[in-house]
């Protein structure tokens, strides 16, 4: 079965399509509405006034949508970067399991969407190293960053992630770093220009981060810790993985998985960090936990590992998908 995905194929996007459908099988079953507030920018901020109300199955069609379409995206662009040995689709397998094992990454949220910014940054950041008009890069990324951030808040974190990239990528050239900052203030200047010639500030204010200490796990139990543990040591095994094939690398490839790395790292405590903060904000961190998960599916010569994976990646599922039905 898995072997399907290690094939770049058009059969594999119809296992693909399937894959999503059968992971959110409860959104058929048990229709939700998005789910939002208004205090994580913009995009929360138009959708609770625009699109709120939409039809709960036409919802459904979107998630499945926008997830196959980000998954599909981002393994294209790992295969394009050969940050693999050989071309295949498990990135996009490891994306398609991720989002429906936890129940707080099986809806049709704003974080979801803003995942769309973090892999488009990521395309730009690993032109960095080859870019023939590197200031002009490093202006389209401050941009992208800057407006990233007006849309969801938890993105601001990409600010920090795009000055380690110019920092390991580029020699140091103050102007380049003058640029970036350019390209990143300039949406929010742009923004908040336009909000108070028409007086309405109160929406820039409300769109703000809220940064202060936060648990992101307010209700516990033995289901929540399994499928936190089975996250955990899948990446640990993916990251291994990584690191055994890191020295048959390019430098290009290294610089990139090392991006990679810096994002997984300052990510993973965005749940703790912003205000009213949970499990839904963490759904950041599938782009690169997909891209070191991928390599669990491509790299072991047996298959017993990869197929134990997915085997207890289904049960947990299941689960979730059984929870979201019942309540």
């Amino acid at each position: 079965m898995l072997s399907i995905f290690k094939d770049k194929s058009i059969v594999t996007f119809f296992f693909l399509v399937l894959l999503a459908f059968a992971v959110h099988a409860h959104l058929f079953l048990h229709p939700q509405t998005i789910a939002t507030t208004d205090s994580n920018g913009l995009f929360s901020f138009f959708v609770n006034r625009f699109f709120i109300n939409i039809i709960p199955s036409i919802a459904a069609f979107i998630y499945v949508a926008i997830v196959l379409l980000q998954s599909i995206r981002l393994n294209l662009l790992l295969n394009d970067l050969r940050m693999y040995n050989n071309s295949g689709f498990t990135a996009s397998l490891s994306y398609i399991l991720l989002t429906g094992i936890l129940p707080q990454w099986s809806a049709l949220t704003t974080g979801l969407i803003a995942n769309s910014f973090v892999i488009w940054i990521f395309i730009l950041l690993s032109k960095l190293y080859n870019s023939a008009t590197p200031k002009s890069t490093l202006f389209n990324i401050g941009l992208l960053v800057g407006i990233s951030f007006l849309c969801y808040h938890p993105t601001i974190i990409l600010i920090a992630i795009a000055l380690f990239a110019l920092a390991v990528v580029r020699p140091f050239i103050l102007s380049e770093w003058f640029v970036l900052l350019m390209g990143l203030i300039t949406p929010i200047y742009f923004f908040i220009s336009f909000l108070y010639l028409y007086d309405k500030m109160y929406i820039f204010y409300s769109t703000l981060p809220h940064f202060a200490f936060n648990m992101p796990i307010k209700n516990t139990d033995i289901w929540l810790w399994i499928k936190m543990s089975s996250i955990l040591l899948t990446i640990l095994i993916g990251f291994q993985i990584y690191l055994n094939q890191n020295n048959r690398m390019i430098i290009q490839i290294r610089k990139n998985w090392g991006i990679m790395v810096v994002m997984l790292l300052i990510m993973l405590p965005i749940p703790f960090i912003f205000k009213n903060g949970g499990l839904d904000f963490a759904i950041l961190c599938l782009v690169p936990l997909s891209a070191f998960i991928g390599n669990v599916y491509l790299y072991p010569k047996k298959s017993i590992l990869p197929n134990c994976i997915f085997l207890v990646s289904v049960v947990l599922i299941i689960h979730s998908n059984w929870l979201l039905i019942k309540h």
